[in-house]
């Protein structure tokens, strides 16, 4: 028996808060993934690189836009992810830093076919 509520049984998004959030217009929906295909990646290797280097500005300032990003979208888990990686940043907490950044990876890491998936899955 497979049952559906708020998410999907694999997924990070919960799709009723999205399709809700675009009032189900799914033009719109391909275009903010769209955009999310191309401006996540970039940002991802950025905190990479900032937490690598420990520079905590860029840090809290990627991690807030991935943040809003991942919110948008509602990545509920992944935004809080991000959430706590920029307060990490904030506190200096650099140690704690890689461990939270895996866990973001991890979080995101079939987003973006989750995404094109609810798409194709919704088309007429």
């Amino acid at each position: 028996m497979t049952q559906t509520n708020d998410r999907s049984s694999h997924g990070a998004v919960n799709l009723a808060e999205l399709l809700t959030r675009v009032e189900s217009d799914l033009d719109l929906l391909g275009e903010l993934i769209g955009v999310f295909k191309e401006e996540f990646p970039p940002l991802l290797q950025s905190l990479r690189q900032s937490i690598a280097t420990e520079e905590l500005e860029n840090v809290v300032s990627t991690s807030h836009t991935l943040k809003g990003m991942l919110s948008g979208l509602s990545v509920t888990r992944g935004a809080a992810i991000a959430s706590r990686i920029e307060q990490m940043g904030r506190d200096g907490k650099t140690s704690e830093l890689a461990d939270a950044l895996t866990l973001l990876e991890s979080e995101v890491a079939n987003l973006a076919p989750e995404l094109d998936s609810y798409v194709a899955k919704t088309k007429p």
